[in-house]
């Protein structure tokens, strides 16, 4: 693999300046994303967490149809300040929405979420014929 670099000439792309970092004090428009997500596996369930500091449990909507867990969250704000005889007033609002097609091997009707520490966890068991069978010992007749 060979590395290329590109000289941005005399005129960087205006867009850069224009939009990183916004000119009214907000948020760069580059670094808005969906919420990390870690899935892990045991013998027993699967774990699901997404990382969504700042929220509370109500402002998320969590749905399962046809083995697809949506998860979807919507969360408006306002904010308003004065000083000196002049009012700053910001709106802001964020969303999300996150879709997971479920293997046949989870047992949808025990599925469980809790919302810690700016983490939305999720246990997601297995159906009893998915889990690993004991082993057995069988003697010779």
């Amino acid at each position: 693999m060979s590395l290329i670099r590109r000289n941005p000439g005399l005129f960087p792309s205006i867009w850069n300046d224009v939009l990183t970092p916004d000119w009214f004090g907000g948020t760069d428009f580059q670094n808005h994303t969906l919420p990390a997500v870690n899935i892990r596996e045991a013998e027993t369930h699967f774990t699901l967490e997404l990382a969504v500091p700042g929220m509370k449990k109500e402002d998320f909507n969590i749905e399962i149809d046809d083995d697809v867990l949506t998860i979807s969250m919507e969360r408006e704000a306002e904010k308003q300040e004065e000083e000196n005889g002049y009012t700053r007033r910001e709106f802001r609002y964020s969303s999300f929405k996150r879709a997971f097609t479920l293997p046949e091997t989870v047992n949808e009707d025990a599925i469980e979420a809790e919302y810690t520490d700016g983490i939305l966890r999720f246990s997601l068991p297995k159906r009893e014929e998915a889990l690993p069978k004991p082993k057995r010992l069988i003697e010779i007749a």
